[in-house]
């Protein structure tokens, strides 16, 4: 890998994490961009990289320090825009990798964004809610200098949520002097925040998984569907796919993982998700003891909708599904995706499949700026007509040049990309 890119100081060739199939991914697409390759090294770095200490006091008195980051990987298009993930394994690379996605994913979809990400190194749930504001509130304000409505916009993550974009948003607005709601999205409605926000991203999956099924022939009302996640992104989608008529074989997350041939009842497990936070204990399946066996259940539409780098060439040769839709950031590798395609199951990439919440986020944006909001149902339809020109383009594109539907996303993306790029010009 260092001997193809010229890697960063600060970070370790040999430790690349999500960084390294990010660049590998640019590969990928590089042959088919033309003229505008010349540009392409804009794609493997990122525009700024912000490390910030992020000290509180704790409610035992002692004084603790976590590290927060904030990157942004490409502007080109517009602002950046992002989320905010709290999570005690968060690294550079990790949040590197993100932004960059969030760049393609925001272009695949043609919202005027380019891609942010941050992270702290943190697991908020050793955290008091005390503790959780404090090391909100200061990591806002140690990357105060480089957020704002019309520079980069934050947006909930992997254990952030309304409340934590909230206490940014009143940060911001504290040290603006003035109130700023359009400098995060993922609000709560009463602070600006918009209908249809939370259920976007698993919405977005859904629409895009049935437009996939539609093309290869799988009805939906039976289709047996797989979801490693069952947070806002796999539990909305489970939801949608169970109220059309599919069956949920199974479930997985951090703290379990369910086995039903039958189906599960999934608004049931939705409740028992909201009580217990988990869903173990659920008593409607069977619990497997071995995690790695999730991978090895037969599906017809799987969704790993949890962390990165889940798919790997361990355990892709195991999969038996007919489409894989990646409702989590970067859950497959490059080298489990060459497996895959060789074994014909369609993969449909995190830059479509989950770019539902990027959308939103963007109508709460605009709908911020105008003080005019517009009704759920509006948002919803928007969304899926987004999301279904999306994929049609995508789709056209694979077709055409006989690629993978990620690479043709790449296609799509950097392209919109680096033709800004190359308008802009560089200054001075």
């Amino acid at each position: 890998m260092s001997e193809r890119h010229a890697i960063p100081s600060y970070l370790q060739p040999d430790a690349l994490g999500p960084w390294g199939s990010y660049l590998q991914q640019i590969d990928r697409v590089t042959p088919y961009l033309g003229h505008l390759s010349r540009w392409v090294e804009t794609l493997k770095r990122p525009k700024r990289v912000m490390i910030v200490d992020v000290p509180i006091q704790l409610d035992n008195g002692t004084i603790a320090h976590f590290e927060g980051y904030r990157v942004q990987h490409n502007v080109s298009r517009g602002p950046g825009k992002g989320g905010v993930r709290f999570h005690q394994d968060v690294t550079l690379t990790e949040v590197m990798s993100l932004a960059a996605w969030m760049s393609v994913k925001n272009a695949t979809v043609n919202v005027p964004f380019g891609g942010a990400k941050g992270g702290v190194r943190v697991d908020p749930r050793t955290l008091s809610r005390a503790e959780l504001e404090r090391v909100t509130r200061r990591y806002t304000s140690e990357i105060n200098v480089i957020i704002g409505p019309n520079t980069d916009i934050p947006a909930p993550d992997v254990n952030t949520n309304e409340q934590v974009m909230a206490w940014m948003m009143d940060t911001y607005s504290q040290n603006l002097g003035r109130t700023a709601t359009g400098v995060v999205t993922g609000k709560p409605i009463s602070l600006g925040g918009s209908l249809g926000r939370r259920d976007a991203t698993g919405r977005g999956v859904f629409v895009v998984a049935s437009e996939a099924a539609r093309r290869i022939g799988l009805e939906l009302p039976g289709a047996r569907i797989a979801v490693q996640g069952f947070g806002n992104v796999g539990g909305v989608a489970a939801r949608l796919f169970h109220d059309a008529g599919a069956k949920i074989v199974a479930a997985q997350d951090h703290s379990a993982t369910l086995y039903a041939p039958g189906g599960l009842d999934t608004h049931a497990l939705l409740a028992h998700v909201a009580e217990h936070r988990g869903i173990a204990g659920f008593p409607g399946a069977e619990t497997l003891d071995d995690p790695a066996e999730f991978f090895k259940i037969e599906s017809d539409i799987l969704i790993p909708a949890a962390l990165e780098e889940q798919i790997t060439a361990q355990n892709a040769g195991a999969i038996r599904t007919r489409i894989i839709v990646e409702g989590a950031n970067g859950p497959t590798t490059p080298a489990a995706d060459d497996i895959l395609q060789e074994n014909g199951v369609l993969v449909i990439p995190d830059v479509v499949a989950n770019a539902g919440g990027v959308t939103v986020s963007y109508f709460e944006w605009v709908q911020d700026f105008s003080s005019f909001f517009w009704s759920e149902d509006e948002i919803n339809q928007r969304l899926d007509r987004v999301m279904r020109e999306a994929f049609d383009a995508v789709w056209q594109v694979s077709v055409d040049k006989h690629v993978t539907i990620r690479t043709a996303a790449y296609i799509v993306a950097c392209t919109r990309i680096l033709e800004a790029r190359e308008l802009r010009g560089l200054y001075p």
